[in-house]
């Protein structure tokens, strides 16, 4: 099923209720200024707060208020969470982890229902699409590269073969076990998907050019054998000729990251950490809220995580 395949449960958006990021650790993370940055200008006097755990039960204590319309997810839960909830949207369970937790009631029982989702995999389509209007043209047909294997980058690898028509998606990641743990999990969800696990910088020397890069991983220099062997993996895709569109997942603890500066200074097309932030929060607030993705102000709400990042 998809996110709108059961009935939204009533919310009156006068009344206060709260939202959460549950995940460890967390206390970097500017989800809450930009959720309540959002509350704030729809004028909705609801709140979103930390929950840093690695205690479920902490999370399903405070799903189960009233006043609580649901949540966000993050790691180390992504994957883990799924088997708490009641149910999950066909974006969940293709990708084998989620990042939201929203309620619904079920038509036929009328119980109020956990369900799960994943956002993240809208932020990139959104980033991407609204930034690059005309990205499709180079996309379609190409390969695309992501960078990491855990649970962002399976919703990177399926925005990029479900929204963007990419020939086949390489892979590169530090753990191999993780990486065909991924492959083995999105063949059997995602029909006709081609990915490919790339484990040398000779190996990505002879295989055409990526036309979209995403990197979802951390942000540090590569210090281990195994980092350096990525590293140089991830230039041999960088320094080909033909370059395309690189998007950045992580914005901590700055925006400018490595893989973000260094992209754009060999000519790619770049986007930050902070857009597919707030494009996967709206799709959120719109599950929560059941308000049209228009009624939000991106544009105010990219200035205030803006300039909250500048003063860190």
């Amino acid at each position: 099923m998809t996110a709108d395949a059961v009935a939204l449960v009533p919310t009156d958006l006068k009344v206060p209720k709260k939202t959460y990021l549950f995940g460890y650790p967390i206390s970097h993370s500017l989800a809450p200024l930009s959720h309540n940055t959002l509350f704030a200008d729809l004028g909705i006097p609801w709140t979103y707060e930390l929950l840093e755990s690695t205690n479920k039960n902490d999370l399903l204590e405070k799903l189960k208020s009233e006043d609580c319309v649901g949540c966000a997810v993050t790691m180390p839960h992504k994957i883990t969470f799924i088997q708490e909830i009641d149910d999950v949207t066909e974006e969940g369970g293709e990708i084998g982890a989620i990042n939201t937790v929203f309620k619904r009631k079920n038509p036929s029982t009328g119980k109020i229902e956990l369900i799960g989702t994943n956002t993240d995999c809208i932020g990139v389509r959104d980033a991407l699409l609204l930034n690059f209007p005309d990205i499709l043209k180079d996309s379609t047909g190409k390969p695309s590269l992501v960078i990491g294997c855990g649970g962002a980058a399976r919703s990177c690898v399926y925005a990029l073969w479900k929204w963007f028509g990419v020939s086949k998606v390489y892979l590169i990641n530090r753990d191999e076990d993780e990486a065909l743990d991924l492959i083995e999990y999105l063949k059997k969800t995602s029909k006709g998907i081609v990915l490919q696990l790339v484990k040398t910088a000779e190996e990505a020397e002879a295989l055409e050019a990526a036309s979209v890069i995403i990197s979802a991983v951390p942000d540090r220099r590569p210090v281990l054998p195994t980092e350096i062997v990525l590293d140089n993996i991830k230039k041999v895709f960088l320094e080909k000729p033909n370059k395309g569109y690189a998007l950045e997942m992580c914005y901590h603890p700055n925006p400018a990251t490595y893989f973000f500066k260094e992209s754009k200074a060999m000519g790619w097309k770049v986007i930050n950490g902070v857009e597919p932030m707030i494009y996967q929060g709206i799709a959120q607030q719109k599950l929560w809220t059941g308000l049209p993705g228009s009624a939000f102000n991106v544009k105010h709400v990219a200035e205030v995580l803006t300039k909250r990042i500048s003063e860190i």
